[in-house]
């Protein structure tokens, strides 16, 4: 296992219980000591440290952070061997990864998640996977360890395009609910009432449910961060550029979310929007 952030150590953990962890690696070596230590497992120095290993799981921040992986897994990792990437990246990212692990004859699988924090610890993923079907068969009981659902979705770069699809949804959703909430405080509603009943009927929703208490009380502890957030809109931009389809709110997202981010809150939890929405509010109400 390689990137042992939120996400992947909860992933290490849950493959460890499994018999099948052999060693981690973390850009950050104390993260990839303590976790070996606790664990009883190897801790990796360097991509030689992974090169018994059937298979390599990624969870890393950027296309970057990817390739980089990749190209040292590629000199090391015997032939037959599979790399499962659960980063978000764009299509591209994911093809020339495979391409390149391809010419060693090296699997390669893209396999973005879906879940936050809250997923990841409870071993209760979604995963959408592009790539060969039977290096997906392969990987399988693997991914099972902390996925509640795994789908083949094609090719290399069809779970990076379906993860794309998954974003520009929760992108939607977290603008439509850090709006609605940010009225309802304007409009002097009790929360404690409020938020059951609109999850008792059409408008419930995961981001509801998880953060709307959280948000009105100001707590943006992060389970998925808005720079992460942003990063992930930018390349769904740019994987949307070319459809033709009209992308308002994939592109209102995008610059709310840029915007916190000059405000400071790059670092905060993505349900962090209803701050600017609380400022337009209020910046409307000063004008009227």
């Amino acid at each position: 296992m390689i990137g042992l952030g939120a996400m992947g150590a909860p992933m290490a953990r849950y493959i460890h219980a499994t018999g099948g962890l052999t060693a981690v690696g973390n850009r950050t070596q104390a993260k990839a000591d303590a976790l070996a230590s606790e664990l009883g497992v190897r801790a990796a120095r360097s991509a030689a440290n992974f090169a018994d290993c059937d298979v390599v799981v990624l969870c890393v921040s950027l296309d970057a952070d990817v390739l980089e992986n990749v190209a040292a897994l590629a000199e090391v990792l015997k032939p037959g061997a599979i790399v499962v990437d659960h980063s978000t990246v764009s299509v591209e990212t994911a093809r020339r990864a495979a391409a390149t692990l391809g010419a060693h004859d090296i699997g390669f699988l893209d396999a973005p998640v879906s879940g936050g924090v809250e997923g990841a610890r409870n071993g209760k993923l979604s995963i959408m996977v592009g790539g060969d079907a039977a290096q997906f068969e392969r990987v399988q009981p693997i991914v099972a360890s902390y996925a509640a659902r795994i789908t083949h979705m094609g090719g290399t770069g069809a779970g990076q395009a379906t993860k794309a699809i998954n974003q520009v949804l929760v992108a939607g959703i977290n603008e439509a609910v850090c709006e609605g909430l940010a009225l309802g405080e304007k409009l002097g509603l009790d929360a404690d009432k409020l938020l059951p009943t609109l999850m008792a009927g059409a408008a419930s929703n995961w981001f509801l449910d998880k953060r709307g208490a959280t948000m009105l009380r100001d707590e943006f502890a992060p389970g998925f961060k808005c720079q992460h957030m942003l990063k992930d809109l930018r390349i769904v931009q740019g994987i949307a550029r070319d459809t033709g389809i009209r992308t308002a709110t994939l592109d209102q997202a995008a610059a709310d979310y840029a915007e916190l981010i000059e405000r400071g809150y790059g670092e905060a939890d993505t349900s962090a929007l209803i701050a600017l929405k609380r400022v337009r509010a209020q910046a409307e109400s000063d004008a009227a």
